[in-house]
């Protein structure tokens, strides 16, 4: 768990996220089966201090996509109690909807090439980290992107390619 937020990791032959759960104090305080298709938990889990190599901080965004952002933005709205923050219009159909857990924010992508009977899923994750150009230096050029500006003003981010070999798209963010 990182930053009152679990997931659950599967294999490439389910699209590698297949569900997450909600420390309780996150704003969510009763327990669901899914959000519009994706399968969802409330635990009172203390949030435990993630350790390791990369020394992840926390998580920035956990990435959903879906053909409806109304649709699924009023699933995270009725069932989490998370009230939507914001609307971006991206342009090309794109839209995106921000939600608030906690620290962790959940971004909603409507994608027009999503068929509307589609039900959203889990799509990437944006980790904030202290150093990140000791992270890319440690990752590779082969297996990361160079650090470039962020949509956030005064951040960078750093994307990790396609080629890496990982199902889950992963980005990595200054504090």
């Amino acid at each position: 768990m990182i930053a009152g937020v679990r997931f659950v990791f599967s294999g490439a032959e389910s699209g590698g996220l297949a569900g997450w759960s909600f420390d309780a104090e996150s704003g969510a305080m009763h327990d669901v089966g899914a959000v519009d298709g994706i399968p969802t938990a409330i635990t009172s889990v203390p949030t435990d201090v993630f350790s390791h190599r990369i020394e992840v901080v926390s998580i920035d965004h956990v990435v959903v996509m879906t053909p409806s952002l109304d649709r699924t933005c009023g699933a995270i709205e009725s069932v989490l109690g998370l009230p939507l923050k914001r609307i971006r219009e991206v342009g090309g159909g794109v839209r995106q909807g921000f939600h608030r857990a906690g620290p962790v924010i959940l971004e909603v992508v409507e994608r027009p090439d999503i068929a509307d009977d589609e039900p959203a899923r889990l799509w990437g994750l944006v980790f904030v980290v202290d150093d990140l150009d000791a992270l890319v230096n440690e990752i590779g050029p082969d297996k990361i992107g160079a650090p470039k500006e962020a949509v956030q003003a005064g951040r960078r981010i750093a994307t990790v390619k396609r080629d890496a070999g990982l199902v889950v798209p992963l980005a990595f963010m200054t504090v």
